[in-house]
């Protein structure tokens, strides 16, 4: 039988099909301001295409600038795509309209990574637990008291942090609260944005576990973005690698860190403190996402760099099953 979520969603996903599909996903930003004389636009994310299965954690990772957290927000609608497109479990989120895609959208959350300018600083933590079901219509006044009880035990903290405002939590706290209130209206996928990057490393290991803990009980699927490699190794099924907004290898934990094949993803390993890998020192410069170069971006900065990655933009390619990477050379 259907669990509530997929049927009041209508949901149409056939089994074992993927809960997100990101087809040729492209986000740009105009390069100019708001007059963009020059018609120039930053490509923060263009042409990525990936699946995330229900109930795994998939971790994408890269330098920051590369387009990951772009991609995230555009995935659940926070960016509209410049082109592409976003099917979640089963439906094409631009051909919904009104309600049902509202309905969606309960169904998409996400976990930013500064906690603090995530909340609003002139509300009190109740009240900010309270917003997904005002918004949503969901619950009644009890249902809603007690469900915020819930939550703000579930994620490790009490009542008393209830009445209390942002700038009296520590950051650890206050992305508890995040947690909660993404589990407010019993999602599906969680977009985790960095979520543990602002705070200290003892408080980090407490929330990636706690993480861990709720995505059994409430049978969450996790987009893991973040550019800490060894958070990625402990928490992520699935690995995806992203590179001046182009996705340059995919594929399972293992493909990613014991068969890498693309230079880039090789490159990052070797920088995984005690990873026992001979560290790979990268020259120059990530190139603008406004004027990325021709052929393979990483070519610029690529110690296998032959004059036809100059020339050609190598496509993303099965190097195995359920393997991919983007490389001339793989």
């Amino acid at each position: 039988m259907a669990d509530s979520n997929t049927a009041a969603s209508g949901s149409v996903r056939a089994a074992g099909a993927p809960l997100v599909r990101a087809e040729q996903v492209r986000k740009y930003f105009p390069a100019g301001g708001m007059l963009n004389l020059k018609q120039e636009f930053t490509r923060a994310v263009d042409g990525v295409s990936l699946d995330i299965m229900a109930g795994e954690t998939f971790g994408l990772v890269g330098e920051s600038g590369c387009g990951k957290s772009t991609f995230g927000r555009a995935l659940i609608g926070l960016f509209p795509l410049t082109s592409g497109r976003v099917v979640f479990d089963g439906a094409d989120l631009a051909l919904l309209r009104s309600r049902r895609l509202k309905d969606f959208r309960a169904r998409m959350q996400i976990v930013f990574q500064d906690p603090g300018s995530a909340l609003n600083p002139r509300i009190t933590i109740g009240d900010s637990l309270l917003e997904p079901f005002v918004i949503h219509h969901a619950l009644t006044r009890e249902e809603r008291r007690e469900r915020i009880q819930f939550l703000i035990e579930r994620v490790g903290l009490s009542g008393y942090h209830l009445s209390r405002y942002p700038h009296e939590l520590s950051g650890g706290q206050k992305q508890r609260v995040g947690i909660a209130r993404a589990l407010a209206l019993n999602p599906a996928l969680i977009i985790c944005d960095e979520a543990v990057s602002a705070l200290d490393v003892s408080i980090q290991a407490q929330v990636i576990n706690l993480l861990a803990d709720l995505q059994k009980e409430f049978h969450l699927t996790y987009l893991f973005i973040s550019h800490n490699l060894s958070v990625v190794h402990h928490v992520s099924n699935r690995v995806g690698v992203m590179y001046l907004g182009k996705l340059v290898e995919s594929g399972s934990h293992a493909d990613i860190f014991e068969r890498p094949r693309h230079p880039y993803t090789k490159a990052l390993l070797s920088a995984i403190p005690g990873g026992g890998v001979e560290r790979i020192i990268l020259s120059g410069d990530v190139p603008s996402p406004a004027h990325p170069p021709a052929g393979c971006r990483f070519h610029t900065r690529c110690p296998q760099c032959r004059d036809f990655c100059r020339a050609e933009e190598p496509p993303l390619e099965a190097v195995g099953a359920g393997h991919y990477a983007a490389c001339h050379l793989k």
